[in-house]
């Protein structure tokens, strides 16, 4: 039986982020089929995970293959993912690109979510083999109920007839935010909601502006526990995920668990496992978005609701489980190794 390290240097600095959730997702999915999760190296781990790629991870990595660890990094990021996102995202992309080729370089193996981005790390000449896993989501937790529904609206002064559209992340370009706003300000009768929290410091002026001119019927009430976000994805009539470019979206999984209408613009991270009309609905641009959506919240659109569950119990955090039982068995067995001092690796741009 495998003892798993999930290191947990820096983590808390993504809490609030997907890539946080990925971590909680990956302890509860081994928990559940019985592997153990350890706190210590030495002599209790057998394989370790990493799902940051700041400096610390970095050493955890040389550290742990020095000591014979075998390394698994999530590829929870792409070049393409970083751009559009923070202040001087762009201008450091390039670089970024660089520093992802020198982490997933330290790693056995790099895991990441779907076929999509697995696609993308294979074109960056990485040593290390590329898989796709999903990062899962807790459909016992995320489920329908009806009275969550209920308490959603009460909480927020919904009352009966009226429409709620939701979406969840960060204050990003990529993400959507500027769409969610423009699709807000088109469709004043419907009440939007845009739930996550960005440091301030972290956001682009554009975005900051586009917020405080927001219109009247779209609100920012921050960040919310998983308790209430669940609430929120029960509660709402359609989730709306404008985002331009994913490596996979762990609020859509959590939002198709819940039973909730969904909308995401038709980008290739949803390719072969989200179809249009028939567990999601999709839209390219704003304009396809905005008439998809108005004909959602009038119910004529199919209900694909059911089938959208069904992608989220494919998910489930004990078939992650099990999935990473089988992939530690194609691990390296653990072995001390001489790591040569770091030489500059050109990698293609």
């Amino acid at each position: 039986m495998f003892r798993v390290h999930i290191y947990t240097g820096s983590l808390a600095l993504v809490g609030k982020s997907g890539v946080g959730q990925a971590a909680n997702h990956q302890r509860a999915a081994l928990e559940q089929v019985g592997v153990p999760v350890v706190t210590d190296w030495q002599p209790k781990a057998d394989v370790i995970h990493l799902n940051t790629v700041l400096p610390c991870s970095f050493r955890a990595a040389r550290r742990a293959r020095r000591q014979g660890i075998p390394v698994i990094w999530y590829g929870h990021s792409t070049e393409a993912d970083f751009r559009h996102s923070f202040v001087g995202s762009d201008l450091l992309a390039p670089l970024f690109k660089r520093w992802l080729c020198l982490c997933y370089n330290q790693a056995d193996l790099v895991l990441t979510p779907t076929p999509y981005s697995a696609s993308i790390l294979n074109t960056y000449g990485l040593r290390a083999p590329v898989r796709a896993l999903s990062n899962g989501v807790d459909t016992d937790f995320f489920a329908p109920d009806a009275a969550r529904r209920a308490a959603f609206r009460q909480a927020y002064g919904l009352a009966e007839g009226d429409k709620a559209v939701i979406s969840v992340g960060h204050f990003m370009e990529r993400k959507g935010i500027l769409d969610f706003i423009a699709l807000a300000r088109a469709m004043p009768s419907v009440r939007f909601f845009w739930f996550g929290h960005t440091d301030p410091a972290l956001v682009p002026r554009p975005i900051r502006e586009a917020m405080a001119a927001a219109p009247a019927n779209l609100e920012f009430p921050g960040f919310l526990s998983q308790s209430e976000l669940r609430d929120a994805y029960c509660g709402a009539d359609a989730f709306l995920f404008c985002s331009h470019e994913e490596t996979e979206g762990i609020v859509v999984l959590e939002a198709l668990a819940c039973g909730t209408p969904t909308l995401v613009r038709d980008i290739p991270v949803y390719d072969g496992w989200l179809e249009d009309g028939v567990n999601v609905h999709k839209g390219r641009t704003n304009a396809d978005l905005r008439i998809k959506l108005a004909a959602l919240l009038r119910h004529r659109l199919p209900d694909v609701t059911a089938a959208g569950r069904q992608v989220a119990l494919d998910r489930s955090l004990p078939r992650i489980g099990q999935a990473l039982r089988q992939i530690y068995a194609t691990l390296p067995a653990p072995q001390k190794r001489h790591l040569p001092r770091l030489r500059h690796r050109t990698v293609r741009t």
